[in-house]
């Protein structure tokens, strides 16, 4: 009977532990970007798409060191430095 105790109270902990994993997730995805922050002339983990305050527009974007090729993507200008 201990045993069956021990294993209740395990699988119930593991259970309270995937809801609150749940709940943490949940959070990160309420935040505006979840991408992190834009460091200039980097755009290693950046999504554009999650950073429309610089990436929707052209003079922000470049005061990053960006620029946007014809077919939409993003690069880094050449030369650029932080």
């Amino acid at each position: 009977m201990n045993a069956k105790k021990t294993f209740v109270a395990l699988a119930v902990a593991a259970a309270v532990l995937s809801v609150m994993s749940a709940a943490d997730a949940k959070d990160l995805g309420d935040r505006p970007h979840e991408g992190g922050a834009v460091v200039p002339c980097s755009l290693d983990g950046i999504n554009p798409a999650q950073h429309p305050e610089i990436f929707g527009n052209a003079a922000t974007a470049a005061s990053y060191g960006f620029v946007q090729a014809r077919d939409g993507t993003w690069h880094v200008r050449p030369g650029c430095r932080r």
